[in-house]
């Protein structure tokens, strides 16, 4: 698969998004107690393929530990269908996108995305957490 646009939302749909990215390249879980609680599962995109379409007033911003990532989540209804920060271990600026919120995603498709897991409970981004399969 190449790069493709997917589009994406919060449950109401007030917050929408499209994000441009190879879902073949890779996705990622975290076991920070944030990522861990609401098990998200992300894809990492570039800032410059993330377009955020609604109003950056629905939108809530939600930081904590190191505060490297902001978790932003629908002011109306909750969900969490994006994240971005800086982190160095991933390039440095980053967009995440929560795939359980694109819209236009063939869920069959997830079964063969590679993932990648990291250890964001000890901020050490680079390396997996010792025990994933809860993830």
């Amino acid at each position: 698969m190449a790069k493709r646009t997917y589009k994406g939302s919060c449950h109401c749909g007030k917050v929408r998004y499209e994000a441009d990215f190879d879902l073949d390249a890779g996705t990622t879980k975290c076991n920070c107690s944030l990522c861990a609680k609401v098990r998200y599962w992300g894809a990492q995109v570039r800032p410059g393929d993330f377009r955020l379409l609604s109003q950056e007033a629905d939108v809530a911003d939600y930081q904590f530990g190191a505060k490297v990532g902001h978790h932003r989540f629908c002011r109306a209804c909750g969900i969490v269908p994006f994240s971005h920060g800086y982190v160095e271990e991933f390039g440095g600026a980053y967009y995440s996108v929560n795939l359980a919120c694109l819209d236009d995603l063939d869920p069959s498709a997830l079964v063969t995305a590679p993932v990648s897991y990291m250890d964001g409970r000890n901020d050490d981004w680079a390396n997996a957490p010792l025990e994933v399969r809860h993830l």
